[in-house]
């Protein structure tokens, strides 16, 4: 069958199906699973005779959307909180994974100027991160103690500024993605530009070790974070930008409630990276070096795990049930 006629002879029913999803009527779960059928059926055939069509990739993410509702209508036996990390955010993480891919290839442009910025323009360390900082952090270089600059305030104090300032960097990723994900992208732009820049100060001044084992203790959060906070931001706006065949408002509010579960996800990573800086960082000298890389190593792995690696095989089994 043409692709055309493919089209043409399924178009009502899956409409159908896209005003099922997005009904405030509950469905019994045995129709949503029929529906499901029929649309799984649908992309088996499309995925063989049109492998790289738009259908094809229309047809994968409203299967994704549909085994969602599923599981959303029907009770579920493990615990909802559970339900959301280890299905619901690695599906919706699966089906915007281009978004995630823009936005780790945008920092790492964006933090390779900040390098080469830096790197020719001194005066551009302290334009990006400011006088008080660079002289403080200077001082405490030639004073042997890089680090000394997360040693100030109590443990508790710490963690607790750190975990609501970096909350509230991370939501207003989000948030500016309702400015069609410009608001996103200026905003990545400063902190990429701005990460690219302070480490290239530690390269300067020689003490690049010691950056890597005490920035980067809760920086392999917080900085990878950027990235998906960023990502959460470019759902938003991207729904607004490319509706494909929702409503302009039915896109967006599926967008907004993509996005906001991306950021919830980001919630617990946010608040340990908090707890490293507040509670391990400050002794980042006197550690162990193994400990030091081992806390990075792992840290590091857990999120590229969850949101890289995991969605694929949550992808996956879901096709193969």
């Amino acid at each position: 069958m043409r692709e055309v006629a493919f089209i043409k002879y399924n178009k009502e029913k899956w409409i159908e199906f896209e005003h099922t999803l997005y009904a405030e009527k509950i469905h019994k779960p045995d129709y949503l699973a029929d529906m499901y059928i029929q649309i799984m059926n649908d992309l088996s055939y499309a995925q063989t005779y049109y492998p790289h069509s738009k259908v094809t990739q229309y047809l994968n993410t409203l299967a994704a959307q549909t085994y969602q509702k599923i599981y959303k209508t029907k009770r579920i036996e493990e615990n909802r909180i559970v339900h959301f990390f280890k299905t619901e955010v690695p599906l919706i993480v699966y089906e915007y994974k281009n978004y995630l891919y823009f936005s780790v290839l945008t920092f790492l442009i964006l933090f390779t100027i900040g390098l080469v910025s830096a790197h020719y323009d001194l005066g551009f360390i302290r334009l990006i991160l400011g006088d008080y900082y660079v002289n403080t952090t200077l001082d405490n270089i030639n004073n042997e103690d890089a680090m000394a600059i997360y040693k100030s305030g109590s443990n508790w104090g710490s963690f607790i500024g750190i975990a609501f300032n970096n909350l509230f960097v991370s939501l207003k990723f989000f948030v500016y993605g309702i400015f069609a994900g410009i608001g996103t992208l200026v905003y990545l732009l400063y902190n990429g530009i701005m990460v690219g820049a302070f480490q290239y100060l530690f390269i300067k001044e020689g003490a690049f070790l010691e950056s890597l084992k005490g920035i980067w203790l809760h920086g392999a959060i917080e900085i990878t974070g950027i990235i998906i906070e960023a990502f959460a931001g470019f759902i938003f706006g991207g729904s607004i930008l490319f509706p494909k065949t929702y409503s302009r408002k039915n896109s967006f509010i599926i967008g907004f409630k993509n996005g906001f579960k991306i950021f919830i996800a980001m919630i617990p990573f946010v608040i340990t990276a908090a707890f490293i800086e507040g509670f391990i960082t400050r002794y980042a000298k006197e550690m162990p070096d193994i400990l030091n890389y081992f806390i990075i190593l792992s840290t590091f792995s857990l999120i590229i795990f969850y949101f890289f690696i995991y969605p694929k095989k949550v992808y996956s089994k879901l096709n193969k049930q």
